[in-house]
């Protein structure tokens, strides 16, 4: 079984910024030259996810509205007295939603839905330059 690790790098706005990575993650499975197998999208950072979504504005902000009614960030959070950075919230959302997904490889292009894109989420309360790992296994 072959192993091929490709990065995506980003910077994000923080607050809730929401990046549709899957071109990229795309990119870097046609460059494993992996035809059949499984890749691995991995956010790297506890304050940040990857999910699956329809990306487009009114979903985009939907998502983001959701996220501030499940867990606000002007509640009360205990991380706020250790560190006293004040993204409590970010963590609590990134837990949520996890910082992985795979996906099916099918002859060498990803398995997703027709309205289905792969979405990068930066929770933290300010900017950040991120690193998104993509593993690709398979033959």
């Amino acid at each position: 079984m072959a192993v091929f690790t490709g990065y995506v790098d980003l910077d994000t706005q923080g607050d809730t910024d929401i990046i549709d990575v899957t071109s990229r993650v795309a990119g870097i499975v046609a460059s494993s030259g992996i035809k059949d197998g499984i890749v691995l999208v991995f956010a790297s950072g506890s304050t940040s996810a990857i999910t699956t979504l329809e990306y487009e504005p009114g979903l985009v902000f939907d998502l983001r509205e959701a996220l501030e009614r499940l867990v606000p960030r002007d509640m009360y959070y205990k991380h706020h007295e250790r560190w006293h950075d004040g993204n409590g919230h970010s963590h609590i959302r990134a837990s949520m939603l996890g910082q992985s997904k795979s996906f099916p490889v099918i002859n060498g292009n990803i398995l997703l839905g027709t309205w289905q894109q792969i979405v990068f989420i930066d929770m933290d309360n300010r900017p950040r330059s991120r690193q998104v790992v993509v593993q690709v296994c398979g033959e």
